[in-house]
């Protein structure tokens, strides 16, 4: 049996980690309120393959997979498994990381971001990809409204609120502490995120 291995995720940062095909991890949020932004990156025969949100959504026909539905590549592949959800959700698969457009409109310069903290992640496991995929947003109160419009509130995940994954194939994946402290999105302020594999 393989040993756990704990990985913090301080506010406004990120994290990359290899996970083996069949290993599972965890993704907590310890203090609660929090997002966090994944992904995941498959390397077959030299070739990358990601978490592609609108195939999954494609896929299993839902806004979200429920839990023993699957996570599918840009190829239409499994990637991972929801094995467990212990939050109130919902989850989101509708927006992207947030970004320095996003904090330069609110007046905001210089601002951590999880499309740069997911990038730097990639770029130190010595990755790259042709385009940023848009991220699975654990946590992350995403509610479409009658008329059309999305509106993001504040998460209601509680203090130690997770869900586990299970890896259909060997993956890098990327877990960011969403950096938004302008928007209720994480309560009104950043904090971490824990991820325990195996």
């Amino acid at each position: 049996m393989s040993e756990q291995v704990t990985i913090d995720i301080p506010p406004q940062e990120g994290r990359g980690f290899w996970i083996a095909k069949g290993q599972t991890f965890r993704v907590i949020d310890p203090e609660g309120q929090q997002v966090a932004d994944m992904w995941a990156i498959a390397i077959n025969a030299g070739e990358n393959d990601w978490l592609s949100t609108s195939q999954t959504r494609d896929i299993t026909e839902r806004l979200f997979p429920a839990p023993g539905e699957s996570f599918y590549s840009e190829n239409a592949r499994p990637l991972l498994t929801l094995v467990q959800d212990n939050s109130p959700s919902p989850h989101d698969m509708l927006f992207p990381a947030c970004n320095p457009g996003l904090y330069e409109r609110a007046g905001l310069l210089d601002h951590p971001n999880c499309r740069d903290n997911m990038l730097a992640a990639l770029q130190k496991a010595d990755i790259t990809l042709p385009i940023v995929p848009d991220p699975v947003n654990f946590f992350q109160r995403s509610e479409p409204q009658a008329d059309g419009k999305l509106e993001v509130l504040a998460s209601d995940n509680p203090p130690g609120g997770n869900v586990v994954l299970l890896a259909e194939t060997e993956l890098y994946v990327v877990v960011t502490a969403c950096s938004v402290d302008f928007h209720p999105t994480n309560g009104g302020h950043c904090t971490g995120i824990q991820i325990i594999v195996g």
